[in-house]
């Protein structure tokens, strides 16, 4: 007789049945050995060896030739959530691609898998955070709402399986410092925990992500590794997820090494398994877990809990499948870094840069009419300025001293220059020849050698962050020596960063200012677009520009008052929201809100929006709430957004909805949400400091 296919590998089968059909088939020492990311094989069940560490945060990173989009900062300042999902399907369609190509020659390889570990949608509550860029910056809302949308795109829509998996990092109340991030306890009290810090990791549940990493540092004592009312308490029966909970890597090793809370691993692995961790990336769990049974300190029903959910995302991405049911498993070469994926990349880089200055127009340029051009500074042919952190590579990327030369015709002279270094203060180039032309453009700013991540940022003073909101000496300098050298000729510059930094020291220098933060591989072609004028500008910071760090709390502070535009009302170089363009745009309230409104309604409203200026463009209608004059509350709070583009001498409307429900704010005293009553205020403007339509309302006892 044949013999029956086990109930694991029946698709036809529930995936609860077949993760218990499998788990019964596995001894505990096999069962301990598949809870580290890397996981083993057991090759009598036909479990192939699998590397759950892949990184995807703005392409497909580490993995070869993949196609290199902004860095997520600069998504971020598309306001677009839209287009991010375009962007994450087109990672996730790379991501398969490049895995059935690696398994078909039966690689199983560390950065070629299905499991990414993104994206990052910690708050970018202080702007010396190193890894502040890659996140989608400091408010609440647009996190929840870009983070969702990148999470749809990785895990795609269809109704058996994971296109790819996405984890929502690093949980929780974590944004440095960089280089404590192992031992620091983040203080925080449960209404800021609730309203800022966990807000977005709700969405993200609410949106489907099916894992979740837990942080380096502890939260208020505790280390979030071991956690159980941040995992398992909240995450999974307050807010029903679903997925695997994995460790940020080594962080197990942390709670006794640095953190110094439990004496040793085998503690830690049965804590770890006991506050909700399913998945260890280190090799603790799978070191020491049989220790801990052994020890009584855990039961094997502790690893059957966590060796069930990693084993469900297994299945949801059908590696116990065969191939060819799989809705994915075509994807291959073409799918790959093509025509269409660099139009994309190229597209948003066009709408992340954010247009912070322009002198008497002087953008943009035309091109037929300017006969001598001077690209000059550090960052103009830099590659590490185009693509950021947690890359891919590319055969294509286009610098900016290549993107303004490509645009241009070949009758028109360009010359390139560096300029100068991060460091050397006298020593500069190329002031001469911008003397001689008729438009300079200086690209200058940071690098990811200067802000990223502990032990990347190799020339951070302060371990992969930033001690304060300076362009590099030499750079500002340099600045005020091309403007002696080139006197009265437009100098155009162009800011590379992921993060705020002091613009006014070398804005009066210059006669226009483009914030490009890391552009990815089509950046240089996307400046191009701008200048001459191709695009008009419609990026709009993610983050406050704050006119002097002395004006933010210490660093290690997590409380959020005088944090961000929603709490804090000292001065700013530009706000949050802030964006300018070659156009205007003109609001009118369509419809008129109600006077009351109650919990369970949803605020509507319709705003025409007039382009009153010369040109095509896009602007982003930006919803702020401001609360009751009661204790705490913030100032103002986005809860609404609309990309729009408007012909000129055109109009479009646009229906923003908030749920009134999202009005809630945390009850200290009854441990809940609360809708408060009393008087609101919607403002509809370009930032947050704008307000080109208003209407009053209010919440009802």
């Amino acid at each position: 007789m044949a013999q029956q296919t086990p109930f694991y590998k029946d698709p036809s089968q529930s995936i609860d049945v077949r993760v218990k059909d499998l788990i019964s088939k596995l001894t505990l020492e096999e069962k301990v050995s598949l809870l580290g990311y890397q996981s083993k094989a057991v090759p009598r069940l036909g479990i192939p060896a699998y590397n759950w560490w892949n990184e995807a945060l703005h392409g497909v990173a580490r993995a070869g030739e993949a196609t290199i989009f902004p860095q997520a900062i600069g998504m971020s300042a598309t306001f677009n959530d839209d287009l991010l999902k375009q962007v994450s399907t087109v990672i996730s369609t790379e991501a398969r691609a490049k895995y059935n190509l690696a398994i078909a020659q039966d690689r199983h390889l560390q950065y070629m898998g299905l499991t990414f570990w993104t994206p990052n949608i910690n708050i970018f509550r202080d702007p010396r955070w190193g890894r502040g860029q890659e996140t989608y910056g400091e408010d609440p809302f647009l996190t929840g709402r870009m983070g969702s949308a990148f999470v749809k795109g990785l895990q795609g829509n269809d109704p058996h399986y994971l296109k790819t998996s996405a984890t929502a990092k690093h949980f929780a109340v974590h944004s440095g410092p960089e280089a404590e991030r192992d031992r620091f306890d983040a203080k925080v009290d449960e209404k800021d925990l609730r309203e800022t810090y966990l807000y977005a990791f709700h969405e993200l549940v609410n949106a489907g992500v099916e894992s979740v990493m837990s942080a380096y540092n502890r939260v208020n004592g505790v280390p979030n590794s071991i956690n159980k009312v941040l995992l398992t308490d909240i995450l999974r029966k307050e807010w029903g997820f679903k997925g695997h909970v994995v460790t940020d890597c080594g962080a197990l090793d942390d709670v006794y090494s640095s953190h110094k809370t439990l004496p040793g691993p085998v503690e830690v692995a049965a804590a770890a398994l006991k506050a909700g961790v399913d998945l260890d990336c280190s090799t603790i769990l799978q070191r020491d877990g049989l220790k801990a049974i052994q020890q009584k300190l855990i039961t094997e029903k502790d690893v059957d809990n966590a060796l069930s959910a990693i084993l469900r995302t297994e299945f949801k991405l059908g590696f116990y499948d065969d191939q060819t049911i799989n809705p994915y498993h075509g994807y291959g070469v073409d799918s790959i870094h093509n025509t269409q994926h660099l139009a994309l990349a190229r597209k948003v880089a066009q709408q992340s840069m954010v247009l912070l200055k322009n002198n008497n127009n002087i953008l943009p340029l035309n091109k037929s009419a300017v006969s001598s051009i001077m690209v000059v500074g550090p960052n103009a042919a830099s590659l590490d300025a185009m693509i950021a952190n947690y890359h891919g590579t590319s055969s294509k990327v286009v610098n900016f001293v290549e993107g303004i030369t490509a645009a241009v015709n070949p009758a028109t002279r360009v010359e390139y220059d560096l300029g100068c270094d991060y460091r050397d203060t006298t020593h500069f180039g190329g002031t001469w020849a911008a003397g001689n032309a008729e438009v300079t453009i200086a690209v200058i700013g940071l690098s990811p050698v200067l802000e990223g991540e502990a032990g990347d940022a190799f020339l951070s003073e302060s371990g992969g962050d930033k001690k304060n909101l300076s362009l590099p000496a030499s750079e500002i300098a340099f600045i005020k020596a091309l403007r002696k050298g080139v006197k009265t000729k437009p100098i155009i510059a162009v800011i590379t960063a992921g993060s705020d930094v002091d613009v006014a020291a070398i804005e009066p220098y210059v006669d226009a200012i483009i914030f490009a933060w890391y552009p990815g591989e089509q950046g240089g072609n996307a400046l191009a677009d701008l200048v001459f004028g191709d695009v008009s500008p419609s990026g709009h910071l993610p983050v406050t520009f704050y006119k002097d760090i002395s004006n933010v709390p210490d660093y290690q502070n997590y409380n959020m008052k005088d944090r961000t535009y929603r709490y804090y009302s000292g001065p700013v170089q530009y706000p949050f929201g802030f964006g300018l363009s070659y156009t205007s745009f003109a609001y009118t309230l369509d419809s008129k809100l109600k006077s009351t409104y109650k919990k369970t309604d949803t605020l509507t409203v319709a705003v025409n929006i007039k382009n009153t200026g010369k040109t095509n463009g896009d602007d982003v209608v930006q919803a702020y709430i401001e609360y009751p004059k009661i204790d705490r509350m913030p100032i103002k709070e986005l809860k609404s957004f609309k990309r729009v583009s408007v012909a000129k001498d055109k109009d479009e409307t646009v229906t923003l909805k908030i749920p009134v429900q999202d009005l809630q704010k945390w009850d200290m005293t009854t441990h809940k949400w609360k809708l408060y009553p009393g008087q609101y205020k919607l403002v509809l403007g370009s930032n947050s400091a704008d307000e080109k339509a208003t209407a009053d309302f209010t919440i009802a006892k």
